[in-house]
């Protein structure tokens, strides 16, 4: 799908600045992530992260691996990454506007996704089209919000009036199980499976996986 015309691209364009300004609501959770990573990235690496938003997760990977190319499936994210990028610049990160599952002209040693994978449309040919970019043993690592672990008046009232007057976008309801059954019908080799909350129910999972 040309990235222009994806379902999600509205959304994420009307609520970029606003994203970009609210903090992070579990600080040392998404440290934890990031140690986890860091200590994964090799200097030979070329990473690409799908789903990058305002790019501040890559500014703090970028240094680590010896290219990273991040994307975002919204350009006024991207032009926001981009803005933090020319204030701070990083060597090895690119920025580029592109569909989570767009085919690459090239493969990458790493696939990182970071509260990407529960926007996808279609969980198996989402994830299908998504290794395609991946190197045979490289390393796929995902925090993924399982949002069929929240409450039930919380997926089945909150999120569809939410999104019905424009306040959510569309989301995949599946739990931790479901989700690493995808990953385990793309052949992929799981190496941990992980929770790195610090307040309160955690349904952000985050799974280490290897392409076989």
């Amino acid at each position: 799908m040309n990235a222009l015309a994806h379902p999600q691209v509205a959304f994420w364009n009307r609520i970029a600045r606003k994203y970009a300004s609210d903090p992070i609501a579990d600080e040392a959770g998404y440290e934890a992530t990031l140690r986890r990573v860091q200590a994964l990235l090799h200097a030979d690496q070329d990473v690409l992260e799908v789903g990058c938003g305002t790019g501040s997760t890559a500014l703090r990977l970028a240094g680590g691996a010896r290219r990273y190319h991040a994307t975002d499936v919204a350009p006024e994210m991207i032009a926001i990454a981009r803005e933090k990028l020319q204030a701070h610049p990083v060597a090895q990160l690119q920025f580029e506007v592109a569909d989570a599952c767009s085919p690459r002209g090239r493969s990458f040693d790493m696939l990182l996704a970071f509260n990407a994978v529960h926007l996808l449309p279609d969980l198996d040919a989402s994830l299908a089209a998504m290794l395609r970019a991946l190197k045979p043993g490289g390393l796929f690592i995902s925090k993924t919000a399982c949002v069929g672990e929240m409450n039930p008046l919380i997926t089945q009232l909150a999120l569809p009036l939410a999104r019905l007057i424009g306040k959510a976008p569309p989301v995949l309801l599946f739990k931790e199980a479901q989700l690493v059954a995808a990953f385990e019908r793309q052949g992929l080799h799981l190496e941990a499976v992980e929770r790195h909350g610090t307040r309160g129910k955690d349904i952000r999972v985050v799974i280490i996986a290897r392409k076989m």
